[in-house]
């Protein structure tokens, strides 16, 4: 194996161990040695590679959301589509569910959350709201419902948003992010 590719191989291992020790531990409680341990090297690598703590979480907790394009639908499917999109990645993707516990205990985390919605859900808004200056706000509204949700089922585990089902879900949510998203301003 080239020098190259054992670098690749050396940093794998490492977001991949940093991801499960964050979203296991959260970032507080992660240290750099046992995602080290996790990864099978010398924490002195993770240092190597990462700089510090920060930049392991940055890198490790780097996300692409994946959005649909919704300039094709019907303005009416625009929140149960995006709803739904949401939950295939919380169920697929255990390090949104990372972000997210690390998002509400640690400063770094929350300002990583923000940084993904702005930057992939902020375009979206911008897309699909009648009053473009509204799109922010109209942004965080329809945060708050998916990652209400995802708090309360991914991450506390609520019995009662665990139980219901995929359909449920969107059903109920689906009409109110429509409605932050589309809906003239009340």
């Amino acid at each position: 194996m080239t020098t190259a590719r054992r670098s690749d191989a050396t940093r794998t291992a490492i977001l991949e161990a940093a991801r499960e020790r964050f979203a296991a531990d959260g970032y507080e409680r992660a240290t750099i040695r046992a995602i080290a341990r996790d990864a099978g090297i010398d924490p002195s690598m993770v240092m190597r590679y990462y700089g510090n703590k920060e930049g392991l979480f940055a890198a490790a907790s780097a996300i692409e959301l994946e959005l649909p394009e919704l300039g094709g639908l019907p303005a009416r499917h625009v929140g149960a589509t995006l709803v739904a999109h949401f939950l295939d990645r919380w169920e697929r993707d255990d390090v949104l569910t990372g972000l997210l516990r690390v998002g509400v205990t640690n400063a770094a985390g929350a300002e990583r959350m923000q940084e993904v919605f702005a930057r992939q859900l902020g375009p979206v808004a911008l897309g699909v709201c009648p009053v473009p200056d509204e799109a922010p706000r109209r942004a965080a509204l329809a945060a708050s419902q998916i990652l209400g949700m995802a708090l309360a089922r991914y991450v506390l585990r609520l019995p009662p948003a665990v139980e219901m089902s995929r359909g449920d879900v969107i059903a109920w949510l689906g009409p109110t992010v429509q409605r932050y998203l589309t809906a003239e301003r009340p």
